[in-house]
């Protein structure tokens, strides 16, 4: 069983997180690829994150 590290909460079902996609266009160039984090839906609390391919 995994649990979230700030609120102890069961993460035991893709309902028991959040996953969030991150815009990435600051700055003056637009990156490529497609930022990701993973947050705890009882406290928001971030437990991951990624990179996905190319935006299409």
């Amino acid at each position: 069983m995994v649990h979230c590290p700030e609120c102890d909460a069961t993460l035991s079902e893709k309902t028991d997180v959040e996953f969030v996609e991150m815009d990435a266009t600051t700055g003056f160039f637009a990156a490529s690829k497609r930022f990701y984090l993973v947050a705890c839906n009882d406290c928001g609390a971030a437990i991951g994150s990624g990179v996905a391919g190319a935006k299409r």
